[in-house]
């Protein structure tokens, strides 16, 4: 009998803003466009809020990428916070490097509530990014496995 071998399909989590790139999720799926289905949304109230902890709680529960929409860079609706984004990630994706996170992993995307098409084209570009990485086996907890 042979062994078929199981198409890989990256878990992707999405941070997403209140404001600007959930509300562009929205948009994405009201007008019906598609986006990978493995992207897992995840809301917050600012992009700001994503504290780097959870970009590598992510990768340790076996999310293969992580990508944080936020507004436009002057847009926000808390006046700076993608400003305090970009710095912080921006710190964040250097040391990834010396964890063995590749580069590709991990994304910043500026997503406004009027940019629906944006926001999946942007996910499926995201999406064909990790899956050319592969599976993401560093900092991977093995409790989190399913076997």
């Amino acid at each position: 009998m042979p062994m078929t071998k199981k198409e890989f399909r990256p878990k992707i989590i999405a941070f997403c803003c209140n404001w600007c790139s959930y509300a562009g999720a929205d948009l994405a799926g009201t007008n019906r466009l598609n986006y990978p289905a493995d992207v897992k949304i995840i809301r917050v109230p600012c992009s700001c809020r994503v504290n780097p902890l959870f970009i590598l709680r992510a990768f340790q529960r076996g999310a293969d990428g992580v990508i944080i929409c936020g507004c436009h860079p002057g847009d926000c609706h808390y006046t700076s916070g993608n400003y305090f984004a970009r710095r912080r990630m921006t710190l964040l994706f250097s040391m990834l490097g010396y964890l063995g996170i590749e580069h590709g992993r991990t994304r910043v995307a500026w997503v406004s509530a009027a940019e629906g098409a944006k926001f999946a084209a942007t996910m499926d570009s995201f999406v064909q990014t990790v899956a050319q990485l592969g599976e993401n086996t560093r900092l991977e907890d093995l409790r989190c496995k399913n076997n």
